[in-house]
């Protein structure tokens, strides 16, 4: 099974299947002498996992990461550093319980990949998803945490701003209430509203999606590529990647076909620094596939969990018609964690394009 690899001189590989032995990353391009420790990557692993609050899954996993190559310490360095080869991080799985999976080993979830996966190799693992599992979204957070430490000036952070039809109200965000509440949302009254909302969603046994946002400020203007290079393009690859995504946006994104020219362009005005100023943002920060040095905003759609207690209609592998529900430990909003997967992958891009620059222009 190839096309497990993503990025060019900043360049991640994942490894592993949700009910295997373990998960993880190899992380190739990272530069040398960078400061990187366990810890440094666990912050942010500890944002992701799951079981911690009753509106994600119960699977209980401490998604522990341990780094197996690529660093470096002695009586020299003040601190473990990063050589510049190869950095290897293994998360051990360890609250599989396939047993749950059992019953549909041989039956097509609706709205998962099963039908998928067997049509192309021939064999899937159904044991939670196996490799299609949003399990192997913690090794992109992984690499997220690194990516991170190569463009530290970087300041990105995401928050859900929609979840099924309920979006937030925007006069109210503050990025300090995504730390106050399981949502990762920006708006206080909003976060106690879907509190009640996705406890009877969870309640009914079915699952509902959302929209996240992600914002990277302090970018320079110059990343990114014309052409087959644009910025913005391997952000939506990037964020199309994650599990459930269905849609991703730039900007106004979809909403810039209801405005007009004169409403959609990003006017300008000497700054006091004598350098552009923009007066406005509709094109998110991006311009011709290169970074203009306003904030990066991207947004992207996630569909609801399809692992729903609802008996689906479905057929089996041999082509016989059957109703399929699927036990196990599922997020009724698998939009809520993926928000520093959004993260992780806005970072994994920039740091990649960061070094491209470099690499080009010096």
């Amino acid at each position: 099974m190839s096309h497990n690899s993503f990025g060019h001189l900043f360049r991640v590989t994942t490894f592993g299947e949700s009910h295997g032995v373990a998960i993880g990353c190899v992380v190739d391009g990272c530069p040398p002498l960078i400061p990187l420790t366990e810890a440094d990557i666990q912050i942010e692993l500890d944002r992701r996992k799951p079981g911690q609050s009753r509106f994600t899954t119960q699977r209980r996993e401490p998604d522990q990461v341990k780094i197996l190559s690529g660093v470096f310490s002695d009586d020299r360095t003040p601190e473990q550093v990063t050589t510049g080869t190869s950095i290897a991080l293994m998360i051990e799985n360890t609250d599989q319980r396939s047993k749950d999976y059992g019953d549909i080993r041989d039956a097509y979830r609706p709205g998962h990949a099963d039908f998928t996966y067997d049509a192309k190799y021939g064999i899937r693992d159904y044991r939670g998803g196996g490799r299609s599992s949003a399990r192997e979204t913690a090794a992109r957070v992984a690499a997220g945490a690194i990516a991170r430490k190569i463009i530290p000036n970087v300041l990105i952070r995401g928050a859900l701003v929609q979840m099924g039809p309920h979006k937030v109200d925007r006069s109210r965000w503050d990025w300090a209430e995504v730390h106050n509440n399981p949502f990762f949302c920006p708006d206080a009254e909003m976060a106690k509203f879907y509190e009640d909302y996705l406890d009877g969603i969870r309640k009914s046994g079915s699952s509902v999606g959302a929209v996240i946002e992600i914002v990277a400020e302090h970018v320079p203007a110059g990343w990114g590529a014309p052409i087959y290079g644009k910025l913005d393009a391997d952000l939506a690859s990037a964020f199309m990647g994650i599990n459930a995504v269905k849609g991703v946006e730039i900007g106004d994104g979809f909403a810039s076909a209801t405005l007009t020219g004169e409403e959609n362009a990003d006017e300008m005005r000497a700054g006091p620094d004598g350098k552009p100023h923009f007066l406005a943002n509709h094109a998110g920060g991006i311009l011709g596939g290169i970074s203009t040095g306003q904030p990066i905003i991207a947004r992207f759609a996630v569909k609801p969990t399809s692992s729903i207690l609802t008996p689906r209609q479905t057929v089996d592998k041999a082509g016989h018609e059957t109703d399929i529900l699927t036990k196990g430990r599922h997020d009724p909003c698998v939009g809520i964690r993926a928000v520093p997967v959004g993260e992780a992958m806005m970072a994994c891009v920039l740091a990649d394009h960061f070094l491209r620059h470099r690499g080009q222009n010096g």
